[in-house]
């Protein structure tokens, strides 16, 4: 793990967003329509809804310890979005929740990136769910229906997760995971953890990079919340905001005197030892004086994986700190080498979640916000109800759907469901308790922000203002998003500044940060309340930190429809530069041209996604923001990943047919961690055809372009495989 170049500003943090909705998140689309009965085109905009809101819920939950939906309604939204991704494949998107890790890391800290990324897990919720993860292991690997599969089951800790890199036995730096490439510097605070060894006994790795989860127990919890209200400081929600809030302390002693603990369970890098078996991995950590989870187990059949599940269930209230599911792992590594990694989760690695609490309350009012894209979203004021020891009092409604399918209204008494974070989920209305003067909810026909008609197109669920670039309201979240944490990462500007400089028009689109103060000056600064002089250097510093940054942080920023981080960083990749995106965008207008059909192969971009790219580029003023953007900034080219000694590095490569040695699945999994390019359709740009049995049209498209076409077995010995 090698420090990155990014060092600490000194500036202001930016203020965290209190438990509230997402004013610049287009909501799902509508979940009164079954997903066997979605057309095409509901898919598609639903995906896309759900792409941006999980989005902004993993920026909250893993950047800002300040979760804005619960667990469960979290895990609802990947759900639906993964079942829709299998029903219509190939309406999966580039920036599809199901390929993210977390959110990007918050300020404050040195960023740290992790040698090997940090991925998260794939959820179940039923036995079914079990059952069908491990019958997709068994396709994938090709073993035979009586092959067993033996899987440790281990607690999911509710914590903040960390990797600590040991070199030669003594801990030298230590990370949260972040986004899942780079995580917080946290070296010195893991140091204060009691049960974090600081150098290991015994025969050790030369390197190994520890990883774990820090929590706090129930019974430190309370002790501390009850001393923090006493001397007037900060109550935290529930113990996983403690424990993170009480790790990511810039001064050391204040982590010390807190009272975290830490779960350790699984590795990064390693250099000089192996080990048969994940089971083996954890006896190593208990002899090193790591703690390992006493209820981990291991299971030779899904029965005993159940068992085990149940059984720690039953047990779930009584244990000293708080679980919110069971992690099932292959047990043997060769299996799980073979079985690689999603975009965001290993593919022999699952949690099964527990259920979620509920609770009773009143709808005090509905209101409707504007996001940066002109949905409107409804949310639920409600009146503060303590469930499971947090107090809660709003939660989004979704669209206008939504609402007509629950019939929720204003003054409705509702049943809200939470798993330990603080925005729940409306699960339903008591028709019995509903007032007798209760009227349906319209849902407005124009923008509460500028007054435009509000309209919804045909085949999608979200309404939008066609106000467009006159919207104030749209105009503020695209400027929020452009500063956010993903994006540009400005410190010392929040939601609440941004609003204030729009209005009085010191920043009226995003280039205009960066001309602020030779615009502004110091004196409109100054005349402001709550700035100082120091704050008013530390914001200064903080934009011009920002004049130099990478190409897919660029793309992100600019808040395109449907371009998430993922398919930011699919479109930095494919064309290298900041001049060569641009050029390639304007010249797709033209949908016969070979650059459109070029952007529509990118793996995972398809027509819909260009279409909004296109739309983007056509607009004037979005092309004016650009050309200044340009003057102000030096975008640096994409940063390719290391694949050296590579035969397929850079090069785009194309399956066609039936796969003999290994699942289609496994084959784009094996040469993306190769470094190459996996497209779905041949082109001018494909460099390889690998051709399995009965490949049809694709090989033929090979041929009369002239493109290299190898069998399953001359490519499996070119990459010097099997």
């Amino acid at each position: 793990m090698k420090k990155a170049s990014v060092k600490k500003t000194g500036v202001k943090k930016a203020g965290v967003k209190k438990a509230g909705v997402n004013t610049d998140t287009a909501r799902p689309a509508a979940r009164s329509v079954g997903i066997a009965d979605l057309t095409e085109r509901q898919a598609a905009t639903e995906l896309k809804a759900l792409a941006v809101e999980i989005s902004r819920h993993d920026a909250a939950y893993h950047g800002e310890d300040a979760p804005t939906i619960t667990d469960a309604a979290y895990d609802s939204l990947r759900k639906r979005n993964e079942a829709i991704e299998k029903r219509f494949p190939g309406l999966k998107r580039a920036d599809s929740p199901s390929k993210k890790v977390g959110a990007a890391s918050a300020t404050g800290f040195n960023k740290l990136r992790h040698t090997v990324p940090m991925l998260s897990l794939g959820n179940a919720f039923t036995d079914e769910d079990v059952k069908d993860f491990i019958e997709r292991l068994r396709r994938f690997l090709d073993l035979d229906a009586d092959e067993t599969v033996e899987m440790t089951a281990e607690p999911k800790i509710d914590g903040l997760s960390f990797s600590a890199r040991y070199e030669n036995g003594r801990l030298a730096v230590a990370a949260t995971r972040g986004d899942g490439a780079e995580g917080e510097d946290i070296t010195a605070n893991l140091r204060t953890i009691k049960n974090m060894p600081g150098f290991l006994m015994g025969e050790v790795p030369k390197v190994i990079e520890i990883r774990g989860e820090v929590y706090m127990t129930k019974a430190d919890f309370a002790a501390l919340n009850a001393a923090q209200g006493t001397k007037g400081g900060k109550v935290f929600a529930n113990p996983r905001n403690a424990a993170a809030g009480s790790l990511r302390q810039i001064d050391p002693s204040i982590t010390a005197a807190r009272p975290l603990k830490a779960f350790t369970y699984g590795w990064g890098e390693v250099k000089g030892m192996d080990w048969k078996t994940q089971w083996d991995f954890l006896q190593s950590l208990k002899a090193w004086g790591f703690s390992v989870n006493p209820r981990a187990r291991l299971c030779s059949s899904l029965s005993g994986m159940l068992k085990e599940y149940r059984k720690l269930g039953e047990d779930r209230a009584a244990l000293a700190y708080d679980i919110d599911g069971m992690v099932y792992k292959v047990n043997r590594l060769d299996l799980q080498r073979r079985l690689g990694f999603v975009s965001r989760a290993p593919r022999w690695a699952i949690a099964h979640k527990y259920s979620a609490e509920r609770a009773e309350t009143v709808v005090e009012s509905i209101e409707v916000q504007v996001g940066r894209t002109g949905t409107l979203t409804p949310v639920a004021r409600l009146r503060p109800v303590n469930v499971g020891g947090v107090v809660v009092s709003n939660a989004t409604l979704h669209n206008e759907d939504e609402i007509a399918r629950k019939d929720i209204r204003a003054g409705d008494t509702v049943v809200i469901q939470r798993a330990g974070d603080v925005i729940p989920q409306v699960i339903e209305v008591l028709m019995a308790k509903r007032p007798r003067d209760s009227t349906p909810y319209r849902f407005p026909d124009k923008c509460p922000a500028c007054g435009s008609r509000a309209v919804r197109e045909e085949g999608e669920v979200a309404c939008r203002c066609t106000g467009g670039l006159i919207c104030p309201a749209q105009a503020v979240e695209r400027l929020k998003h452009f500063v956010s944490r993903n994006a540009f990462d400005i410190e010392g500007i929040g939601e609440k500044n941004i609003t204030g400089f729009f209005e009085d028009k010191l920043i009226e689109s995003p280039a205009d940060l960066f001309t602020l103060e030779r615009r502004a000056g110091r004196a409109k600064l100054t005349a402001r309340e709550g700035w100082a002089e120091k704050s008013i250097d530390n914001l200064f510093a903080a934009i011009e930190q920002r004049r130099a940054i990478s190409l897919e942080r660029v793309i992100y920023g600019l808040g395109i429809r449907q371009v998430g981080q993922a398919t930011a960083r699919l479109l930095a990749q494919a064309y290298g530069s900041f001049g060569a995106w641009r050029k390639a965008m304007i010249a797709a207008k033209d949908k016969d041209s070979e650059t459109y059909r070029e952007l529509i192969n990118i793996e995972q971009i398809g027509e819909s996604v260009a279409d909004d790219l296109v739309a983007f580029f056509a607009e004037k003023r979005n092309g004016a923001i650009l050309e200044a953007l340009a003057r102000e900034l030096t975008v640096a080219d994409f940063d390719q990943p290391d694949a050296s000694g590579s035969p397929i590095a850079g090069k785009t490569v194309v399956f066609t047919g039936t796969l003999e040695a290994m699942s289609r699945g496994e084959a784009k999994a094996r040469a993306q961690s190769l470094g190459a390019k996996v497209a779905g359709s041949v082109s001018r740009k494909t460099d390889l055809v690998v051709a399995g049995f009965g490949a049809g049209s694709k090989l033929k498209e090979a041929a009369g372009l002239g493109v290299k076409v190898l069998t399953e077995q001359e490519y499996l010995t070119l990459i010097g495989g099997k």
